[in-house]
């Protein structure tokens, strides 16, 4: 447990008990996800909590973070729990025949075992995945900023109907957002890490959309993993705001239009992972016989955490923490569900 690492903010006002917190949480997440899907053109569908080992579909993360796997006996086949369903999203729509700039979003559970838990990391994640479908010729950053910019409406329409309900909060998401590539940062901020360039640019703009996550920079190192199958890094980016109540940045969302064949191709041989061609996704891909798409996760937990004015994400979901972080922050007025 990262308790050591635990930012506590001085003089931490929990503005909702713990009934009036519950209330709240279904309130923000019925909002929002309405709003998601009216402003982005999607339905809501069903979707796995685990998929079989050898589809290629489940989310390789940064290529070292261990899926939680298990067998089914009366199959004989080994699953393991999604670590996203970006790629998945992408099958249901061929599937479900879904027409252009049309799409889904569903509800995605996951367990992240090796995630180092503090207050923005649990080893349960949530979030609406969504997918969209795009024509071909909509493979650029126009299409990528608009959909960002729809989704920092919805995120503001559902703080400004918060705030009305709940009268002591604060609203801390702004609809006016910076774009910035990784490049431009680690050019603005050469002598700072990753995490320290993020901060300084949201705490100088409060709401950025940081692109081109995944590829190596000029100066031979990465701002941060992507897997190299389903974002093509040339065209995703997470949108970040800055948290005074932590006073430090918080990524809401990642998002990105998805890989096309050769840009598949060609991130697999960057990553070294040439042999996942092999899966059935990849070769469908590789075979121009899945849409071209945009999607992305939006974090349940995080918008209610920010929404809410909590410290802590374990304050809006359910997690597992040791004695010491339990403790810690009830001494501080912070209470975990």
């Amino acid at each position: 447990m990262a308790v050591k690492d635990l930012i506590i903010p001085s003089h931490y006002e929990n503005k909702l008990d713990l009934v009036t917190t519950e209330i709240a949480i279904k309130y923000v997440k019925d909002l929002f996800e309405k709003r998601l899907a009216n402003h982005l053109n999607l339905m809501r569908v069903s979707a796995p909590l685990f998929v079989d080992v050898e589809s290629g579909l489940n989310d390789n993360l940064n290529g070292v973070e261990r899926p939680v796997g298990f067998d089914i006996k009366e199959m004989q086949r080994d699953m393991e729990i999604v670590h996203s369903l970006a790629k998945w999203k992408r099958m249901a729509l061929k599937r479900y025949h879904i027409d252009v700039n049309k799409g889904i979003y569903t509800d995605m559970n996951a367990v992240r075992r090796d995630e180092v838990l503090d207050h923005l990391h649990s080893s349960y994640v949530d979030q609406w995945d969504w997918e969209k479908i795009i024509a071909k010729k909509d493979r650029n950053e126009d299409t990528l900023k608009m959909c960002v910019h729809t989704i920092m409406k919805a995120l503001v329409e559902t703080q400004s109907e918060v705030i009305k309900v709940f009268e002591n909060l604060e609203p801390f998401i702004y609809e006016d957002i910076t774009f910035v590539t990784t490049q431009e940062l680690a050019d603005r901020y050469p002598d700072l890490t990753p995490k320290q360039r993020e901060y300084m640019i949201c705490k100088a703009h409060k709401s950025v959309f940081l692109m081109k996550i995944g590829d190596t920079l000029s100066n031979g190192e990465k701002h941060d993993g992507r897997a190299p199958d389903y974002d093509d890094w040339n065209l995703n980016g997470d949108i970040l705001i800055y948290y005074p109540v932590l006073d430090c940045v918080v990524e809401l969302s990642s998002m990105g239009i998805r890989v096309d064949a050769e840009t598949l191709r060609n991130q697999l041989e960057k990553a070294a992972c040439k042999e996942r061609e092999a899966f059935p996704f990849h070769q469908m891909l590789l075979n121009d016989e899945l849409p071209q798409t945009i999607g992305g996760g939006i974090g349940q937990s995080r918008i209610c955490m920010v929404l809410l004015n909590k410290a802590h994400i374990g304050e809006v979901q359910v997690g597992a923490w040791s004695e010491e972080m339990i403790e810690t922050c009830a001494k501080e007025g912070i209470h975990l569900l």
